[in-house]
């Protein structure tokens, strides 16, 4: 163990089962429809940004908790094949592996309820028995679907030690902890979860610089506000005017996924190619996004380093 290379992307953060509905249309309230397909995929914030990272060449390791269960087994499984470290993926027989029923219509829209379970059981013993990985890694991800207070420990651990801190807090929560602002070197959220934070309602680039102005205040360095289609924009502590980073337009097909697969190739760029200035960066995780999005499912989706434009790298 001693000679291997030390970890690059370590991520902090969810698993879950995604139970997916395929249908024209999603259902109103009390209202059963046909679907056409069904279909069960992993998922899960933490492990799709880690997921991604890893398709892109980035040495990860996951940190996370799954269920004593089928699901959480075929999930080990699963990180393996993509070359994830699993030494701290702990197992439970206190609750069920996280799972997540999504439905998706035929503009590639969708509604999504999660069930964390053993998500919710990650603690800091599990955090002090990675403290060596979380403390040698280049970056860490951590997100919301674990206990926040988790997330924040794990962000301020590595903080301290000086790895960059890539923070994406979803799903958003209204009175989130000042402190997840001043120890996160970047700052990742979409239109949604920016209106949560801030109040601010996101219907344009110009709107989500007001965001990230507002996040800047509260202690962000840089803050990185996606649009979807419209790509992101990005304002940073140095430089407080923000800057649109367009997406190339493409056909969705599925675009469940497509914030995480744009964290992961983000941490991937910043732990790998750290030479490169932001702007760059997020252009590059912008069109990593934009393949996923072009493929049904949500890991399934997300491509490999060898399927893509090699100017990438």
């Amino acid at each position: 163990m001693a000679a291997a290379s030390p970890t690059e992307v370590v991520v902090v953060g969810s698993c879950m089962t995604d139970l997916v509905s395929l249908t024209t249309r999603l259902p109103k309230a009390g209202e059963t429809i046909h679907g056409h397909k069904f279909f069960i995929g992993f998922g899960g914030k933490g492990a799709n940004q880690c997921i991604q990272a890893a398709r892109l060449g980035a040495k990860t390791l996951m940190i996370c908790k799954v269920g004593k269960d089928s699901f959480g087994n075929d999930y080990i499984e699963n990180f393996k094949r993509n070359g994830i470290s699993t030494e701290f993926v702990g197992q439970t027989e206190d609750a069920a592996t996280g799972a997540a029923s999504i439905i998706v219509n035929s503009e590639g829209q969708n509604v999504i309820v999660i069930v964390a379970g053993a998500n919710l059981l990650l603690d800091s013993e599990d955090l002090k028995r990675a403290a060596n990985a979380i403390c040698k890694a280049k970056v860490i991800i951590c997100q919301l679907e674990i206990t926040p207070a988790i997330s924040l420990e794990a962000l301020k651990m590595a903080y301290s030690n000086g790895v960059k801190t890539l923070f994406n807090p979803a799903p958003a929560h209204a009175e989130l902890d000042p402190q997840f602002y001043t120890h996160s070197d970047i700052f990742c959220c979409n239109e949604s979860e920016a209106e949560i934070l801030t109040g601010i309602p996101v219907g344009s680039p110009e709107d989500a610089g007001k965001v990230g102005l507002v996040l800047l205040e509260r202690g962000c360095k840089l803050v990185i506000v996606t649009l979807g289609a419209e790509g992101c924009v990005m304002i940073s502590a140095d430089g407080p005017i923000p800057k649109h980073v367009p997406a190339g337009k493409v056909r969705a097909v599925d675009t469940t996924g497509a914030g995480d697969s744009f964290v992961g190739a983000l941490a991937f760029f910043m732990a790998c190619y750290p030479s490169l200035s932001m702007e760059d960066m997020i252009r590059r995780s912008n069109f990593i996004a934009s393949v996923s999005v072009q493929a049904s499912g949500t890991q399934s989706s997300y491509p490999y380093r060898k399927d893509l434009p090699q100017d990438l790298f």
